[in-house]
């Protein structure tokens, strides 16, 4: 009998199904979550987490509303800008605009309550949802009483306070937000995820930054205008502007209590955006990033399947068998199984490669133009507000840039009752959506000009490792899109990532690349410590290195391999393997790049067979255990996960290991139930390995299979080699 950690996959044995804990099947549902993209992520998670994030902005500006009345009387001679006499609203305009926050407030919290899992999912969203419509449908109504029946004749007299204008931002807030939510809720109602909201830490720690934020903006807003004798919203305002760091000098405090307690308000507030833009970054651009990148690879991947399917007939992607050899197109020669699985592997580098690249000038342009049309339809809002003074298209252009970019130099600032709450509504927008703009940009623009300049280095006063004429060619193949000087070529596809299905020299290229980068000794010699690896994972590809006919130098193996991948999680950036190493891997978890037993063609489309990446996890046919069948560029590629390849490997080294010792502890158990002294064993053994069968399950033995060998197996069961 075969032990299912050597010679076949981790798939094959019964018993190794019912050792799965709690933590493993997570894992593979976080797998299959990112294996499976899907548009509804957007209704799932992202939606959630916008009205979390802009439910609270809401509100606060409701109660801004509440607080201060919506009109004031402008004295002859006088005008908006200089101030008026605010005249005391009707108190059925108060009490509905009190009842309407109450409103809102509710649904808030039955949203929090319902991410934090505390009230069911079907009582909670009907009540966020029908409380933020009531909350904007109210607010609407009031403002149109307030802008019609409300005012008083001669009209020139009178005009609305900035709380009107928050009333009417908050009103389109509320109605957005529910609007995401009902979304969600259908998405929900439709069976495409579950009906419970799955929000990591992050994610809600989000929400309670933002609203820490809007509640320490008001609490500071109201002690400064206490302080320096401002209008509660003028405060407001200014500290908006100083939070934001953007300065623009229109308000500033002039007593000494002011001036003293600006230094810990400033501070604290300047950190506590500095959370909330390092949290948006860490969910828009790596969460959010990633699921787009799957969706990208996903498509990508189907992409260049279809076309190597039709440009080769197929046959470079079907399993080598005995009776059937390829011919490689490069090299007009019979191929191997493990040839085209190499082949195989190169090409879903490159499709990996591109398709990441290929998001990121697609986020950067998403994002670009998202806050060109925040800079350019802000400066159209601006000239209308600031018509009093004037304003052009291109003066409100250039107060909107030189405020995007936080210069404040103070020159125009908003002076009218309707150009104040704008501003601080726009800039919460604007300036977070810059800063993730220009971290998208480090990804895109800056790394080509850091290559750019590197690359002229190169040819130039700093020649790399490589020399010039290398670093020509390389420049060559780029701008040529892989045309020219790509290395050995692919006769039956054309040139570019077509081509990489020939092109084994690809890796070392990029290797090449990163020797002539400028690195600390502490990089270099992780690098050499690494290439030291991959050439010792080479040399055991090309020897065959077969597995220890001994178990106990198995399980040392086994540790000693567990110990370098650990390493490889602290690799900055991540790890990745070459085919070599990849296939040593397998090996070691019972897999043979060189079997055509466990792979397959790919399919362009998904067929939802299986669970989970590449091996260790099959399917149920009856009462048996059928392994998946898997390609390098399929849709169950280790490579198409969202774990890092060292973090992969190692849960299959540390799962395959604690199978390996689990068999080992049950032959021993066996052996002393058969001794003579002790035939039935003692009462503490039995008493263990009852309390063992009932949190694993009781064992099964393990389906037999043909040693080929490959490897050599174990029969744990008894303790002896095979």
């Amino acid at each position: 009998m075969n032990d299912p950690g050597l010679d076949k996959p981790i798939s094959d044995s019964q018993d190794n199904e019912k050792l799965k804990g709690d933590e493993h099947d997570a894992a593979e549902e976080d797998e299959e979550a990112m294996l499976e993209p899907n548009s509804w992520w957007l209704a799932s998670t992202a939606f959630p987490l916008i009205a979390g994030t802009f439910g609270p902005m809401a509100s606060a500006f409701s109660l801004c509303a509440l607080v201060v009345h919506w009109r004031v009387y402008i004295p002859p001679g006088a005008s908006e800008t200089t101030g008026g006499t605010e005249i005391e609203d009707p108190k059925w305009l108060i009490g509905i605009n009190a009842a309407q926050l109450v409103i809102a407030l509710t649904a808030n919290f039955f949203l929090l309550l319902n991410m934090a899992q505390r009230v069911r999912f079907s009582i909670a969203q009907p009540v966020t949802i029908i409380g933020w419509y009531l909350s904007s449908f109210t607010l609407v109504g009031l403002c149109a009483c307030a802008s019609g029946p409300l005012l008083i004749e001669p009209r020139d007299r009178y005009a609305f306070s900035q709380a009107y204008y928050y009333a009417a931002f908050a009103a389109v807030i509320y109605f957005i937000v529910a609007t995401l939510m009902l979304g969600t809720v259908y998405g929900a109602w439709k069976d495409y995820y579950p009906k419970e909201f799955q929000l990591t830490m992050p994610q809600r720690t989000l929400m309670l930054q933002t609203i820490s934020f809007l509640t320490y903006l008001i609490a500071g807003a109201a002690v400064f205008g206490h302080i320096e004798g401002w209008a509660l919203l003028d405060a407001l305002y200014w500290a908006d502007v100083t939070l934001l760091t953007v300065g623009l000098g229109d308000f500033s405090p002039s007593t000494h209590t002011g001036r003293a307690l600006l230094f810990p308000f400033a501070i604290g507030g300047i950190i506590i955006i500095g959370l909330v833009i390092g949290s948006i970054r860490s969910l828009v651009l790596e969460r959010g990033a990633a699921k787009m990148d799957a969706r990208r690879i996903e498509k990508e991947r189907r992409r260049i399947v279809e076309k190597v399917q039709k440009k080769t007939d197929g046959e470079i992607l079907k399993p080598v068998t005995d009776d059937q050899a390829p011919i490689a197109p490069d090299t007009r020669e019979e191929m191997t199984e493990r040839d085209r699985r190499e082949r195989e592997f190169t090409l879903m580098r490159t499709i990996l490669r591109r398709a990441h690249k290929r998001q990121l000038w697609i986020s950067l342009v998403v994002w670009g133009s998202s806050t060109m049309v925040l800079w350019l339809a802000g400066a159209a809002v601006f000239q209308a507000t600031e018509s009093a003074q004037g304003w052009s298209y291109f003066m409100a252009l250039y107060f909107s840039y030189t405020s995007l970019l936080t210069i404040g130099y103070g020159d125009f600032y908003p002076t009218s009752n309707s150009g104040k709450p704008f501003f601080v509504l726009w800039s919460l927008l604007a300036i977070p959506s810059l800063t993730i703009v220009i971290s998208k940009m480090g990804d895109t623009i800056v790394k080509e000009v850091e290559d750019l300049t590197l690359w002229i280095a190169n040819i130039t006063i700093l020649p790399g490792e490589k020399g010039v004429r290398s670093a020509l060619k390389e420049g060559a193949t780029k701008l040529s899109g892989s045309k020219i000087f790509s290395g050995r070529r692919n006769l039956f596809t054309p040139p570019g990532i077509l081509g990489e299905m020939g092109n084994r020299d690809s890796d070392s290229e990029d290797e090449g690349e990163a020797r002539n980068e400028p690195d600390s000794a502490a990089q270099r010699a992780l690098g050499d410590r690494a290439e030291n690896e991959q050439k010792g994972a080479n040399k055991f590809a090309k020897e065959g290195k077969q597995l220890p006919e001994d178990k106990h130098e198995y399980h040392v193996l086994l540790i000693k391999e567990i110990g370098k991948v650990m390493k490889h999680l602290r690799s900055s950036p991540p790890r990745q393997y070459t085919y070599d190493e990849w296939s040593w891997y397998l090996k070691l978890i019972g897999e043979d790049e060189g079997s055509a037993d466990l792979h397959r063609e790919p399919n362009t489309k998904p067929t939802g067979e299986g669970k989970g990446l590449g091996t260790g996890v099959g399917q149920k046919q009856g009462n048996d255990k059928v392994p998946d069948k898997w390609s390098w560029v399929g849709e169950r590629s280790p490579l198409m996960g969202g774990k890092e390849e060292a973090e992969w490997v190692l849960e299959r080294l540390v799962k395959n290991l604690e199978w390996a010792l689990e068999g080992n502890r049950r032959a021993n158990l066996e052996k002393r139930r058969e001794t003579p002294e002790n035939p039935e064993g003692t009462i503490e053994e039995k008493g263990n390995e009852g309390k063992h069968m009932e949190e694993h399950g009781s064992s099964s033995s393990s389906s037999s299979q043909q040693d080929k060998g490959k490897s050599t197996s174990f029969d744990f069961k008894k303790g002896e080699g095979k």
